[in-house]
């Protein structure tokens, strides 16, 4: 398991999407899932209606799920998470309506309205989703919800994850102790154009619906829009933000105020930490690979080289094979289209057991290359590329490519 990225004024704490307050959660094996071990309906609740945002796939091709989340949270209001994982419920005739079945099971399980229920699924794309299991198991789910249960959602909604993946962070505003968390699910189909995969957020802190929508809109721009894992952008993907105010903080009503920064920096620290699990999870992954850029003529630059970076076919294979091949690194920051001065670009490769550079201003240098295998062979290898072209930044996160990638996309269905 990766480490968290700790953040000065931020505490971790366990608890997952139920550490907020207000917040109970559970999943159980409903029966979409031939497998009976594993977990395959999540949901999450709160006990009063949340300040609410979301965020979507950019591909064309949508999950039906989308459709409805769009039009349930058109006010600004949700109280509930219904998920299923093992089908993605995509490109079938009655995707809309079983989703909205979905979202009409769960609110009639919970006592509350069906338009009050953010509703999602993940798995194999183009199969009929078998309402049935979900009918047969919505109340025994809803019934077994508890403060301890976020672990078990977050069980729930992973397909080919090998852990799970939960952050909380407790804070302090106004006076009153804030709490935001996240649990996330993806392993493959990651290139994210919005968010990434499955994301549900829950937090207790007051603040306006538009800037939470304007938090989350910002933060995944920094965060689960700079992973990559395969290059596919997934047709499901979601991530859902609910705010109930339970923290009793006065409500962020500024965005300019130091209240709301303090908001925006903590889903930060949650939403970078679960990007870095995403990343480190890839399917076949061995190492979670990092490229911070900095010296970028601005931003948009810098995100652009980085990205390239960590999409890189040929990068992703020689991190695999601990290899310091830096010129792909070369290679993926010329044909990535950004306006840069290819003889300014200084790259280090490093991680726990040191660092190396193996280039300066666009050419090679002389490097060990038995202490450049050294530090490749660590579990997360960061790539360093400064640029003299400004004072842009940003940083990305991706893995290598194993043969293990192909095995299991190579049977997904069986």
């Amino acid at each position: 398991m990766i480490k968290l990225i700790p953040f000065d004024g931020y505490e971790f704490v366990p608890g997952g999407v139920c550490a907020p307050k207000g917040f109970v959660a559970g999943g159980l094996h409903c029966g979409i899932r031939k497998n009976q071990t594993k977990k395959d309906l999540a949901m999450i609740y709160s006990k009063v209606p949340c300040k609410a945002a979301a965020m979507y796939t950019q591909n064309k091709v949508k999950g039906a799920p989308i459709q409805i989340c769009k039009e349930n949270l058109v006010n600004g209001v949700a109280q509930a998470v219904i998920c299923n994982s093992g089908n993605a419920n995509t490109c079938n005739a009655d995707g809309e309506e079983k989703a909205r079945t979905m979202c009409k099971l769960a609110g009639k399980a919970l006592g509350i309205a069906p338009e009050d229920v953010i509703v999602a699924s993940t798995g194999v794309i183009g199969q009929v989703l078998p309402i049935e299991p979900i009918q047969d198991h919505v109340q025994q789910l809803a019934d077994s919800l508890s403060e301890q249960g976020g672990n078990d959602a977050a069980q729930a909604i992973m397909t080919t994850d090998t852990v799970t993946k939960e952050v909380a962070v407790r804070f302090s505003i106004g006076g009153k102790e804030c709490t935001i968390a996240g649990m996330a699910k993806g392993s493959g189909m990651i290139h994210p154009n919005m968010a990434t995969m499955l994301c549900f957020l829950t937090s207790d802190v007051a603040i306006d619906q538009l800037l939470l929508e304007r938090a989350l809109q910002g933060v995944v721009a920094d965060t689960f829009n700079m992973v990559s894992i395969d290059g596919d952008t997934s047709t499901n993907d979601t991530c859902a933000l609910m705010s109930n105010g339970l923290a009793e903080n006065p409500e962020i009503v500024d965005a300019s105020s130091p209240e709301y920064r303090t908001f925006v920096d903590g889903l930060y620290a949650v939403l970078m930490n679960l990007s870095r699990m995403l990343a480190a999870d890839g399917e076949g992954a061995t190492k979670l690979m990092e490229c911070a850029v900095t010296g970028a003529v601005d931003t948009k630059n810098a995100k652009i080289i980085a990205k390239s970076v960590i999409t890189s076919t040929l990068f992703k294979c020689a991190i695999f094979g601990e290899d310091a091949n830096w010129g792909r690194v070369l290679c993926a920051i010329g044909y990535s289209e950004a306006d840069l001065d290819i003889h300014e670009v200084n790259v280090t490769l490093s991680s726990e057991a040191g660092s190396v550079q193996v280039c300066r201003n666009g050419a090679g240098v002389d490097f060990s290359e038995e202490e450049a295998a050294k530090i490749l062979a660590e579990d997360e290898v960061r790539v360093l590329v400064e640029l003299g072209d400004g004072v842009g930044s940003a940083v990305a996160w991706g893995c290598d490519l194993s043969y293990d990638y192909v095995k299991i996309n190579g049977d997904y269905r069986t």
